[in-house]
């Protein structure tokens, strides 16, 4: 077996989260590409000397400037999220937004560096909007540049994660070889739940707590000690003032309830699918989104704070974000699950032939 790692560029990178889960899987990030400062601000802070690269994907300037920042090293692996609003259920749903052919970045980059493999991920309506156009039209071109294509949406908490999350995957590999995806590793009677992942991470008696601070409480499941396993100090985890008003209508939601549960008059400035809703001690939380106002602690009457919602998505503790605190919340929202990558990236080895492994 070789030591070398194999090499990864990571385009649409965000925050990192769907590279980090490759580097824990022992992958060397050369390259995160993004146009979001502060997600690149935290890139850079976490992925091992990683070059965090200001760029716009829709100039074909781009991908020599990737060249040269790489050291024109070979690349064998190219991942990337391209950002979902043009195909995403919940955008406006516009054919021609130029967003949805953003894809056609990547494609550029794997037609120039030709890695042995790419990883395209998107929001799982990408595989039925517009009739299957959009799908088939990413399954084509990297068809033509000689790649042989599988897909599947993969469900967050089979792989554990205590987050109820989908995500659509397209992974090609140029060796004629047809990509099978990781198995689950949990069923649903034994899925990590949001106590398992937050239930070691204090509240907030008299303040709201300090950018950086100690843990209070040992870690209590396998997967506290995991997510704690780098770190000796607590980042990112500070509270949030909410006015009484708002402390009272979240007190009067069950666990595991959302706006139906509220009595008549109450909460009414927010009654959408998701408002009000309170996670379950005893099930994966609902999706994390980018915004932090919708869902609140099982136990504490507040929103998770920018690290609970990090553990939920299963960023391990020693991952730190920066920009303020909007800024890092929509960091972690915006993020693939770092162990989803973990996994897709210890399964992709056995397809990687690195150094005639």
């Amino acid at each position: 077996m070789s030591n070398k790692k194999p090499t990864v560029i990571d385009m649409f990178c965000g925050c990192g989260g769907l590279s980090r889960g490759f580097m824990d899987a022992k992958y060397d990030i050369l390259l995160g590409i993004d146009n979001n400062i502060p997600a690149l601000d935290t890139f850079k802070k976490n992925h091992g000397g990683a070059i965090a690269m200001n760029g716009d994907l829709f100039q074909g300037s781009t991908i020599l400037e990737m060249a040269h920042l790489t050291d024109n090293k070979n690349i064998d692996l190219i991942i990337g999220g391209p950002p979902c609003q043009g195909f995403s259920l919940t955008g406006k749903r516009d054919e021609d937004d130029e967003r949805n052919t953003l894809f056609e970045a990547m494609v550029n980059a794997v037609a120039f560096f030709q890695p042995k493999a790419f990883v395209l991920e998107n929001v799982p309506g990408l595989a039925t909007l517009y009739k299957g156009k959009a799908k088939e039209a990413i399954i084509k071109e990297f068809t033509d540049l000689g790649y042989t294509i599988n897909y599947k949406v993969l469900y967050a908490p089979d792989y554990g994660i205590p987050q109820i999350r989908k995500r659509l995957f397209f992974v090609g590999l140029n060796n004629g070889m047809k990509f099978e995806f990781p198995e689950p590793v949990h069923t649903p009677d034994n899925y990590v739940t949001c106590e398992d992942a937050i239930g070691d991470l204090h509240d907030f008696e008299n303040d709201l707590g300090t950018d950086i601070s100690d843990y209070l409480n040992p870690p209590k499941t396998v997967y506290q000690k995991k997510m704690r396993r780098n770190s000796k100090h607590l980042y990112n985890h500070v509270g949030t003032k909410h006015t009484p008003e708002v402390i009272n209508v979240i007190s009067q939601v069950p666990e595991g309830g959302n706006h139906k549960d509220l009595p008549p008059g109450v909460g009414e400035s927010r009654k959408f699918n998701e408002a009000w809703t309170r996670y379950h001690s005893k099930r994966p939380s609902k999706t994390i989104d980018t915004g932090h106002r919708n869902h609140f602690h099982y136990m504490y009457n507040r929103v998770p704070t920018v690290r609970e919602n990090a553990r939920l998505q299963s960023f391990p503790d020693d991952f730190k974000f920066s920009g303020n605190k909007t800024e890092q919340y929509k960091q972690v929202g915006n993020a693939v699950p770092p162990l989803l990558g973990y996994h897709l990236g210890m399964q992709l080895k056995k397809y990687l032939n690195i150094d005639g492994e």
